[in-house]
Parts: structure tokens; C-alpha cells; sequence
């Protein structure tokens, strides 16, 4: 199943949060095979944190970045192998599905590590290096690689040991023999009575018998023997070659890894890979239980992938999710200006002149022919009410008020009374810490040369704003030396009077033009105004053109 992500802005508000919710609540039921995720880019102010829990939903997780992350790489279902198997079973797997590594799971289902081609290769180089090699067994393995039939079960499964045939004279074997003491080896013989009950008397750990094809031919004694009796019916030549890759994977795969989860981000994970000497690692879920989810090999990394998004409340990059660049968009939806990034393919734009993207995504509702529950009503309804200041905005039009009646029909409320709950839940001047309140509501437009921010907080009253002016004039430059910003300010909006107050940093040859009342330096009276970007943003852009016309 495909993910989509759905996000608002990057200094989410009401209008931002809600139409991100109950959109993707929409495209679940109209596309039910594809996952859509809202989320948010920034941390929600008091005012939309206190409505979303007393309407009783979980709000849209916050996400910092659509950069491409392990979980959207991670191969998953894979091939996998027991640590008992026998390292045959990993090199057949790798050639007959074409497949560079396999995770391998304990007897538990629990997982122990990779095995790759490079395991592989390193344990077949490691016979034709250094001295004669000693391999670890499992006798379980031996039918597993071997044609033929265990003729006596011995009493120690699991061992290490060297391989000797036993195809030279007596006198020669058993020198040959002594030699690689104290390792004993594994005989691989024919029905040879003299090195067999050599091997007999020694204790060998396994002796393997060639040219038997029946337990009925086998003509040695071995009630005094305590190892394993293996009868393989291939020529000794085969059997030696195999009887080697019947070594436990567990003796071969790789078991030390760095960890890497899901939420890794992709550059990240692939400088990981890239700079190591392994063709894949293991991936894990994100969760303290760390299970495993899957791998990436270094294949995995030749194509970045691109994260799906759609935008509502907003259309432009710079005050969008970060990564959003490197993302697709699939979808706009926005009640702003437009000045969104050039697309590769055409997209879906939704955009229109109203007060709230919450009317437009419950027009959506509409024209899909899905009804809206009493909880999306309360959602979308906050949504709308918040960036309308209960419908007193001069941004609102009659489409506004005719869905804002509709949503509060179905959830059975009134306007007025969820309007004043909402903004009862508005910021207290006094009580928060200035730059939070900048930066809550904090939109970025770059026109004319300049780059300026504006924030936006909605209260209930003035009273004591003059106690904390000076506070709010120097966070607000503060933001604007942190975000290289030529000009910042926070607009203060009354509600219940539609008044607002303006606060702004200095800016040479610019304040003065501003029609707006100044009551001090640094701080403007508009009343009757109360949107930001229908009543402040165009006089903000007039003075800036001004300024650079020199006028």
C-alpha cells in the first residue's frame, strides 16, 4: 500500500491542521487501497491543541521532513534462512532467486543476521588459504546436502572439525591423522576395516561411508562407537564437496551491523552502506521492540524515491514541509495566492477565494457525495471559524457562511457558542514565551527584493499588552536575525472587538509609509481589521514596492 502524506503549512494553524485531518479522512474513503497520512510540519498553538482535544480526535503527527526515508526503500517478505540450515541452502537460494543477501532467523523466529554472496565467498576462498581448513557441523545437515541415510545417530550433533579421506594406505591415514591432532577429523571412507576401527577406537566425531547404497551392506561393527554414521550414496569426491556446505549458516553470516530503522533518513542510510564493505544491512521498526522489518542492499539506493504530498492551506515551497522540493505533488488545495513550485506532470489545484481551505475540503466532501459525520462537522467548522474570526474576517464570503451553517447542523451546535469556545482557548500575551507566539502562526512572503515575516495570534483582549511590548519587539528580532528576514512583526487580533494591534521591527523608509496608525515605535492601532492576508499583507507589499521604485 502506497503512502500519501497530507500537510499543511509550515507554522500550522487551525484552518492548516483541520482541512489536513479531515481531507485525509475524505481521500481514505474515496481510495481505500492508498494510505493517507495527515500530518503537520510545525507545533500546533493552544488554541487548535485545545479544540482537537475537546472535539476528542488524535491531530496529525508531526513530521519535520518528506525526505525520503528507509521505509520507503526497505525490501520486505524476503527469502529467509534458519542460523541450522546448511550453507548450501544459502547458495542455492542466492542463485535460484537472484538475490544478493537473506536474513536468517534463529530456531526462536528470532532474528540473527545476513548471510550474502560475500559470507559465501569468504568461507570458499577460506579452504584454499593458510593450512587445512576445519569446518563446523551439524550432523541434522548431513541429509540436507547429502543422497543417503543415516545408518547410526551419534551423541554429539554439533562440532568442528577438519575432513579426511581415508583412501591412502593404513600406516599413511593414520599418520596423516595424527598429524592434525588435537583436531579430529571427519573420515570419509569406503568400507575399510582398518582406518574404520582406528576411527572406531579414536572417537571420531563422524565417519561418513561411501559405496553403500543399503544399511544391509554395511559390514563394520559400530555398537562401541558414539559419534554419527552417515551413509552417502554419492562417490567420495561428491560427497566431500558437499559434506563442507553442510556447515550452519550461523558459522558464516554476518551478525554485526549498525542499526538502522525505518525512520533513518535515505542519504543517511546510504553514506552507512556505501562507506562499509557489506551489501546489505538490516533494517528494524522504529519501536523499542526493534523487530525486524526487512533490508536495503546497495541497489536499493541507485533510484531516490520521491515521497507523495499533497498540500492544503498553502502553495508555495518556502513555507511548505521541509524536502518538499525533492517530493511529488499530487495536489494543491489553498484559499491564498497562488505562487506555487513548477510541477513535472499536471496536478489537481483546488484553489478559491474563501475564507478557509476547510470550506473548500468540505466542498470536496460534497462533490465526492460522501456525508460528513458529526466529528469531521466539528473539524472542519473549527477550521473555519478560526481562520474567519467566526465569520467577522472581511475574507469571508457567502460560501463560507453557507458551510459554516451546514457543518453545524450536522454536529448539532451553534456557530456563536463553538466560535467563543474556540477562541476562549486563545493565547494569554502574559503567560507565553514571546518568540513561541511569533512563530506559531508565522508566514514567510518574499516580494520586491525583501523577505518578510508575519505573525499572526488571536486574544480575547489587550489588557496588559502594553506590559509586554518591549519583550515582543526585541523576540521579533530576534526571528528576524535567526531567519534572515529583512522585516518582521506580529499582528495582535481582538476577536471579539475585530481590532488588531501591529508589532513591527524597524525597517529604513518603511513604517512611515504605513497607513496604519503608530501608537509608538515599533507598534501600529488597526482597528476593524482582522486578516492578515486580506487587510495587512497588501499595504505590507504596497510600501515595499514603493521603496524599491524610490518613490
Amino acid at each position: 500500500m502506497k503512502d500519501i502524506f497530507i500537510t499543511g503549512h509550515r507554522n500550522p494553524d487551525m484552518d492548516s491542521v483541520c482541512a489536513s485531518w479531515a481531507y485525509a479522512q475524505l481521500k481514505s474513503k474515496l481510495d481505500p487501497d492508498t494510505a493517507y497520512h495527515a500530518i503537520r510540519c510545525g507545533h500546533m498553538n493552544t488554541q487548535t491543541k485545545e479544540t482537537l482535544k475537546s472535539i476528542g480526535i488524535t491531530p496529525p503527527r508531526l513530521e519535520k521532513d518528506v525526505h525520503p526515508r528507509v521505509k520507503d526503500i526497505v525490501a520486505r517478505n524476503l527469502h529467509h534462512l534458519s542460523t541450522e540450515e546448511p550453507t548450501l541452502n544459502a547458495i542455492k537460494t542466492i542463485h535460484d532467486y537472484n538475490i544478493s543477501i537473506i536474513p536468517v532467523f534463529d530456531p526462536d523466529d528470532k532474528f540473527s543476521g545476513l548471510v550474502s554472496v560475500n559470507e559465501i565467498s569468504d568461507f570458499l576462498i577460506s579452504e584454499h588459504l593458510g593450512g587445512r581448513p576445519i569446518y563446523a557441523f551439524r550432523t541434522e545437515n548431513f541429509k540436507d546436502v547429502l543422497t543417503g541415510f543415516c545408518y547410526k545417530k551419534g551423541t554429539v550433533q554439533e562440532f568442528t572439525a577438519p575432513v579426511m579421506i581415508g583412501a591412502m594406505p593404513y600406516e599413511t591415514s593414520v599418520q596423516r591423522i595424527q598429524d592434525l591432532l588435537p583436531d579430529k577429523p571427519i573420515l570419509v571412507v569406503g568400507q575399510r576395516e582398518a582406518i574404520l576401527k582406528y576411527a572406531i577406537e579414536q572417537q571420531f566425531p563422524a565417519i561418513v561411508l561411501t559405496g553403500v547404497k543399503e544399511p544391509e551392506e554395511v559390514n563394520i561393527d559400530f555398537s562401541d562407537y558414539q559419534g554419527t554414521v552417515f551413509v552417502s550414496q554419492s562417490d567420495t569426491a561428491e560427497t566431500v564437496r558437499l559434506l563442507r556446505l553442510s556447515s550452519p549458516i550461523k558459522n558464516i553470516m554476518g551478525d554485526k551491523y549498525p542499526e538502522l530503522t525505518e525512520s533513518h533518513h535515505f542519504d543517511d542510510a546510504k553514506n552507512m552502506l556505501v562507506n562499509s564493505e557489506l551489501r546489505g544491512l538490516p533494517v528494524f521498526s522504529d519501536d523499542e521492540k526493534r523487530e525486524f522489518v526487512g533490508v536495503v542492499t546497495r541497489r536499493c539506493f541507485i533510484d531516490r524515491p520521491k515521497r507523495r504530498v499533497i498540500m492544503v492551506d498553502h502553495n508555495e515551497a518556502d513555507q511548505s514541509i521541509r524536502g518538499i522540493e525533492h517530493a511529488h505533488i499530487l495536489e494543491i488545495l489553498d484559499h491564498h495566492r497562488l505562487a506555487a513550485e513548477k510541477t513535472r506532470t499536471p496536478i489537481y489545484i483546488a484553489a478559491k477565494p474563501v475564507g478557509s481551505t476547510c470550506t473548500i475540503v468540505y466542498q470536496h466532501y460534497l462533490q465526492a457525495g460522501v456525508p460528513v459525520n458529526s466529528t469531521t462537522a466539528k473539524v472542519l467548522l473549527a477550521g473555519l471559524l478560526s481562520d474567519t474570526v467566526i465569520l467577522k474576517s472581511p475574507t469571508a464570503t457567502d460560501e463560507d457562511r453557507r458551510a459554516a451553517a451546514q457543518l453545524a447542523n450536522v454536529a448539532g451546535i451553534t456557530i456563536e457558542e463553538f466560535g467563543e469556545q474556540i477562541f476562549s482557548y486563545t493565547a494569554v500575551l502574559t503567560r507565553e514565551e514571546p518568540e513561541k507566539i511569533i512563530t506559531a502562526d508565522f508566514k514567510v512572503y518574499s516580494e520586491f527584493g525583501r523577505s518578510i515575516g508575519i505573525g499572526q495570534v488571536e486574544v480575547v483582549t489587550f489588557q496588559n499588552l502594553m506590559e509586554v511590548v518591549e519583550d515582543y519587539l526585541k523576540a521579533l528580532e530576534a526571528v528576524r536575525k535567526r531567519q534572515g528576514l529583512d522585516w518582521t512583526m506580529l499582528l495582535v487580533t481582538n476577536v471579539l472587538h475585530e481590532h488588531s494591534k501591529l508589532l513591527t521591527t524597524s525597517l529604513p523608509a518603511a513604517e512611515e509609509r504605513l497607513v496604519f496608525r503608530q501608537e509608538q515605535s515599533g507598534l501600529f492601532d488597526l482597528p476593524e481589521i482582522l486578516s492578515r492576508k486580506k487587510q495587512v499583507l497588501p499595504e505590507i507589499l504596497r510600501v515595499l514596492e514603493e521603496i524599491k521604485n524610490g518613490k
